[in-house]
């Protein structure tokens, strides 16, 4: 650059090894390492380059101050909504039907064992797993389901069979299990995946009809009662 050659901005910067919106510490800073280095007085100095030095420093100084130019923040976070799914669905795997923001409808292959507040994607689109349905309750990984016996069984305790999500299944009922209406089955909730334990079944007892009575304990229970008489 020849003396009283004209510079530019962009060439102003590139001299003095400022960016964009550099502050007037960050551009003083850098001016005065520059006129150091170039100074006549000073050994390997050039009075040339030392005037180019203060004139991009001055260009520089007195230039208007550039706008700052800001992203603006998305007006929203990525919608994701909610998958809902059965327990059964959930227990043993199926299939279920998304459909997108754009407008398309899906078909997703699910596999056993999902749980509650679990993701999954589709289409570009994240969905969060929300199990409901009739028939049984989920908790974690556990399953719960209520279930009718008979009074006499709660009162005295007994074998039963009844009906769950993993198929029928013979209750022993203790005294202690019929007083809490109550009875845990160990790993036969939802199994287990890569990152959660296989969950256990929980059958609540809830009184129901009674047993039709057996002819031996209708005879007993009329002589009882002539015998009272």
């Amino acid at each position: 650059m020849t003396v009283g050659a004209m510079i530019d901005v962009r060439g102003a910067r590139r001299l003095l090894g400022v960016k964009p919106g550099a502050d007037a510490g960050v551009l003083t800073a850098a001016f005065r390492e520059a006129a150091l280095r170039t100074h006549p007085d000073r050994d390997g100095g050039d009075a040339q380059a030392f005037r180019e030095v203060l004139e991009a420093y001055r260009l520089l100084r007195d230039a208007p101050s550039e706008p700052i130019a800001f992203i603006p923040a998305p007006t929203s976070a990525p919608r994701i909504r909610d998958l809902e799914v059965s327990p059964v669905v959930a227990l043993n795997g199926g299939e279920a039907f998304v459909d997108t923001t754009d407008g398309r409808r899906l078909r997703l292959k699910l596999e056993p064992g999902l749980r509650t507040g679990q993701q999954v994607r589709a289409g570009g689109e994240l969905f969060t797993v929300s199990i409901r349905g009739p028939g049984a309750t989920v908790r974690g990984d556990d399953l719960w389901v209520t279930v009718d016996v008979a009074a006499e069984v709660l009162a005295d305790g007994g074998r039963v069979t009844v009906e769950t999500p993993v198929g029928p299944r013979t209750l022993w009922i203790s005294r202690k299990a019929a007083d809490r209406k109550l009875v845990r089955l160990p790993g036969e909730g939802l199994p287990a995946t890569a990152t959660r334990r296989r969950g256990d079944l929980f059958v609540r007892l809830a009184p129901g009809p009674d047993r039709a009575e057996s002819a031996a304990k209708v005879l007993l229970r009329r002589f009882a009662s002539a015998w009272a008489a």
